[in-house]
């Protein structure tokens, strides 16, 4: 009769306890009922998300990291993952890769101002760490204040570090091939070989400085903060450098014996690398100078040479239409896309006629012609791999009809997207679907439907939660 009395643990008990700990700070607790609550439906993203929020309060940043990358190999497109892993990396100071995931969250969820937010503070941290080269160099002064300013700079950081954790930095350091360190590093090499030869006089570490500080700190601060440069350049790749790497392995020897297939790949992929890092940090002139000379180079080499030559050449034109629409150059990007789309039909790459597709109506909807969009998106849907992709595409095919003033097509793909958003149990798409349903009820003057799905969504709206979108609902 008590085991009848308990009450039934269930996945959504489990995950409203520990956010409503997680909000009262208590957050090992709140780990705890996420980590049952996983257990209950193993990889749900959307908890995968919540314990890695935990994490991060927790201040375990690698964890948060594995969940919310955890999270995008079950949807690669979820909005929510893309920006806990930019976060992530934003704490653990990788600002650079941060920067890079906030710009691909805010061109799929241009409406989440968290993105824009987000690259703000991400190229800030990066002008105030990196800032001018010549500012980062290091001189082997006496007094070693170039370490002091170093240190101060980065004090927040770098305060609560330890000596054993410094100390697993020298033997990571023992393992790299002092040869590659070098070509990582550049001129900081020496500066780097001197401050670990300073650490050998013991007398001067236990020295301090005019100011009170040890010199020891300050010798530490400055090798620790040189292992971060040197580990940010051997940072996880993407995934297409990764998939172009092993094709290349794959295909053997190259038969022009200059170049081995293992350096070809790593070229190009630091080439594809540094293209996205330039359009994430606004730099969209240069990525595209960079992305067509890079284009140029890959049409003159064989199939033999590259073995995925039509995926790398549609990539790129890809790459260049994205840095033409951020220019504003719309004729530009639209005939980029479109060659990338040709490319993709010609050789049958599925992928790469989604994303062309995607990216095709997308400028037709920001040049104002919502038919053409619509007639593109349209074609995409058979290709939406998720129903998350299709809540998407079905609210801004909807979100044209409105734009065409034909309510009634804007009403049936809201309710579409409503449905699609409902199967995938995200709450701000369910969001966005209800409000676009209403407003194409508005417009069909059938008021009373229209206000119950306007009460609807300022529900959905408590639950994300958005004051923004409460107001306009409200309004």
């Amino acid at each position: 009769m008590a085991e009848q009395e308990l009450p039934i643990v269930s996945f959504g008990s489990l995950m409203t306890e520990g956010t409503t700990l997680s909000r009262r700070g208590q957050h090992d607790k709140a780990l705890g009922c996420f980590n049952d609550a996983l257990k209950l439906r193993a990889g749900d993203k959307h908890c995968l998300i919540t314990r890695s929020k935990c994490f991060l309060k927790l201040g375990d940043t690698e964890n948060s990291l594995k969940d919310a990358e955890a999270s995008l190999q079950i949807d690669n497109t979820f909005s929510e993952g893309l920006y806990q892993k930019a976060e992530a990396l934003y704490t653990m100071g990788d600002f650079e890769f941060a920067l890079v995931f906030y710009h691909r969250g805010r061109r799929l969820r241009p409406d989440l101002h968290k993105f824009q937010l987000g690259i703000n503070k991400a190229e800030e941290a990066i002008i105030n760490c990196i800032g001018n080269p010549s500012s980062v160099k290091l001189e082997s002064k006496e007094e070693l204040c170039f370490v002091s300013r170093q240190a101060e700079s980065k004090k927040d950081n770098q305060k609560q570090q330890n000596k054993p954790k410094v100390q697993k930095d020298q033997k990571q350091t023992k393992k790299q091939s002092p040869k590659t360190e070098q070509q990582l590093l550049g001129q900081l090499y020496a500066d780097k070989a001197y401050l670990e030869k300073l650490l050998k006089d013991e007398d001067l570490m236990q020295s301090s400085t005019r100011q009170g500080i040890k010199v020891m700190d300050l010798v530490l601060s400055g090798i620790s903060y040189l292992n971060q440069r040197r580990d940010f350049w051997q940072q996880q790749k993407p995934m297409y450098a990764r998939a172009y790497e092993r094709k290349v392995l794959r295909q053997g020897r190259l038969q022009d014996k200059k170049q081995k297939p293992s350096d070809t790949a790593r070229s190009i992929a630091k080439d594809m690398e540094d293209i996205e890092l330039l359009l994430a940090r606004g730099s969209a002139e240069e990525s595209c100078r960079k992305a067509e000379h890079v284009l140029k180079k890959i049409q003159a080499w064989s199939e033999n040479e590259v073995p995925n030559k039509n995926e790398l050449i549609g990539n790129l034109h890809s790459c260049i239409g994205n840095a033409h629409l951020a220019m504003g150059q719309m004729e530009a990007a639209l005939r980029s896309h479109k060659m990338d789309l040709d490319c993709a039909r010609q050789n049958a790459l599925t992928d790469a006629v989604s994303r062309a597709l995607d990216n095709i109506g997308h400028v037709y909807a920001r040049i104002g012609k919502f038919q053409q969009a619509i007639n593109t998106w349209e074609e995409k849907i058979p290709l939406a791999q998720s129903s998350l992709e299709k809540a998407w595409l079905f609210h801004e095919i909807g979100r044209c009809y409105l734009e065409l003033d034909k309510a009634e097509a804007a009403q049936d793909y809201g309710q579409k997207s409503l449905q699609s958003a409902d199967e995938e149990g995200d709450v701000e798409w369910q969001l966005h679907a209800t409000v676009l349903v209403a407003q194409a009820q508005v417009k069909l003057k059938d008021y009373r439907s229209a206000i119950l799905n306007f009460e609807k969504a300022l529900e959905k709206a408590k639950l994300v939660p958005s004051e923004a979108a409460q107001n306009g609902i409200i309004a």
